[in-house]
C-alpha cells in the first residue's frame, strides 16, 4: 500500500493531520476511518492499510488534534486512562464537524472514484453513527461497538443512508439492553443492519488487545466488506 500523512483545513481555522492509505490500483471508493480513544496509532494505520488492500482509499483523521495532536498510544492501563480522559473532555460536535470536513476532503481527492463511507471503532463507532446521521456527510456508515449510540437515538430519523453496526454480547461498556434499544429504534429502517456476536467482548476486532477474537473479527470484517462493496463501490 502507498501511505502518507496529509493535512486538512478545519472549518474554524487551523489544520489537522490524517493518515491516507491508497489501494494497489491507486483509486477506489473512500473510507473515512475513525479511531478509537488511542489515536491514529499503529493498529488504526494497519486497519487503514488492510482496507486499502481491499481496494478502498482510506483516510484516518486525527480526532484528538484540538487536545493533543498526533496522539499514538498503546493499550495498557496508562494508555486507556489517557485516551478515556481525552474522550471525556472532547467537544463531540466539533469532532463531528471535523470528520465531516475530512469526509468532504476525501470525496474531493482524485483517487476516490466511488462513494465514501465512515467506519469507526469504539469511540469511532459512535462518531461514525453521528457522521452517518449528519445529512450529506457520507454515503454509508459502519459502526463497530459504538459506545453511546443508545443515548443518541433522537438522531435515528436522520439515518437516511445504509448503516451497519457490530456489537459484542459480552461488552462491558455496552450492555445488551442498550443494543436492544438501538435495534428497536431502527426496526422499521431496512437500510440499517445490526449484528451481535456471542461470547466476545468490546474490542474484538483489535489484534493488539487481549479481547481480540480472530473468528469474530473475520466474520464482522467479511460482513463489512460485503456491505461496503454493495453500497459505495461503483
Amino acid at each position: 500500500m502507498q501511505s502518507q500523512r496529509v493535512s486538512i483545513n478545519a472549518k474554524d481555522g487551523g489544520q489537522f493531520g490524517a493518515y491516507l492509505s491508497l489501494p494497489p490500483t491507486g483509486t477506489g471508493p473512500g473510507i473515512l476511518l475513525i479511531q478509537e480513544i488511542f489515536g491514529v496509532n499503529q493498529h488504526i494505520r494497519e486497519v487503514a492499510d488492510q482496507y486499502a488492500s481491499d481496494g478502498f482509499v482510506v483516510l484516518a483523521p486525527d480526532v484528538f488534534w484540538r487536545q493533543e495532536p498526533g496522539l499514538d498510544i498503546g493499550y495498557d492501563d496508562a494508555g486507556f486512562q489517557k485516551g478515556f480522559g481525552l474522550m471525556q473532555n472532547m467537544d463531540f460536535p466539533k469532532a463531528v464537524e471535523d470528520l465531516c470536513i475530512a469526509a468532504e476532503a476525501l470525496k474531493n481527492r482524485a483517487e476516490v472514484t466511488g462513494k465514501v463511507a465512515s467506519l469507526g471503532f469504539c469511540m469511532g463507532g459512535m462518531l461514525s453513527y453521528l457522521v452517518g446521521t449528519t445529512p450529506g456527510a457520507v454515503d454509508a456508515s459502519v459502526c463497530y461497538y459504538g459506545g453511546g449510540i443508545h443515548t443518541a437515538l433522537d438522531r435515528a430519523p436522520q439515518a437516511k443512508i445504509p448503516m451497519l453496526m457490530h456489537f459484542a454480547e459480552n461488552d462491558g461498556f455496552i450492555p445488551m439492553d442498550a443494543v436492544a434499544q438501538i435495534k428497536s429504534a431502527f426496526k422499521s429502517n431496512s437500510a440499517v443492519e445490526i449484528h451481535t456476536y456471542p461470547g466476545v467482548d468490546h474490542g474484538f476486532n483489535c489484534w493488539g488487545r487481549p479481547m481480540y477474537h480472530q473468528k469474530t473479527a473475520a466474520l464482522a470484517r467479511g460482513r463489512s466488506l460485503a456491505f461496503l462493496s454493495g453500497v459505495i463501490s461503483s
